[in-house]
């Protein structure tokens, strides 16, 4: 019992520790971390590591929370709460073992579609909250969902391979490795 406590607290620390530095380094700007000063969207990625072998549910309360915290940190209009939650919901449903490989250009794959997704929805809350016209958002769409989705897609390894390792190897029972689909 003392065995399962000490990893499971172990685990916890794990996701909360990597959930701030994802939110740490959300707003850094390091070279080769950013193109024409858009900004890899660490969050989103982390989002997507954990929905891929979790339920929906926990996919979606992932994007909730970490919606919430980074809303919580920015304070800028639109929300990333409804693209998170959208992210969490798609990765958790595309049950990625059926058609893809598990690996990192799968993963770069599934976060470079997921930051289309998510700049999507943002540029529709852009347009419907009437804070920027068609035009305007038609101007941008293109360089910063590029950017940001090559950029994720690119950094995506650096945080799957150690986030998933950690998750496969626990000695501990956890959703993320008894999941069945």
């Amino acid at each position: 019992m003392k065995l399962w406590f000490h990893y499971s607290l172990v685990n916890r620390f794990v996701i909360v520790g990597s959930v701030i530095l994802c939110l740490l380094l959300s707003p850094t700007r390091l070279p080769g971390m950013e193109i024409l000063g858009i900004g890899t969207n660490w969050v989103l990625i982390w989002v997507v590591i954990w929905s891929l072998k979790r339920s929906v549910f926990q996919g979606v309360t992932a994007g909730l929370v970490l919606g919430l915290i980074q809303d919580g940190l920015t304070g800028a209009y639109p929300s990333h709460v409804i693209s998170l939650v959208l992210v969490g919901f798609l990765t958790s449903r595309l049950q990625k073992q059926r058609y893809i490989q598990e690996d990192f250009i799968s993963v770069a794959l599934i976060v470079f579609l997921m930051v289309i997704i998510a700049e999507t929805i943002t540029a529709a809350q852009y347009l419907l909250g009437g804070i920027r016209t068609l035009e305007e958002i038609l101007l941008n769409y293109q360089q910063l969902v590029l950017s940001s989705a090559i950029l994720s897609s690119l950094w995506a390894p650096v945080l799957y391979y150690p986030l998933n390792n950690w998750w496969q190897k626990a000695p501990i029972s956890t959703p993320y490795k008894d999941k069945k689909r």
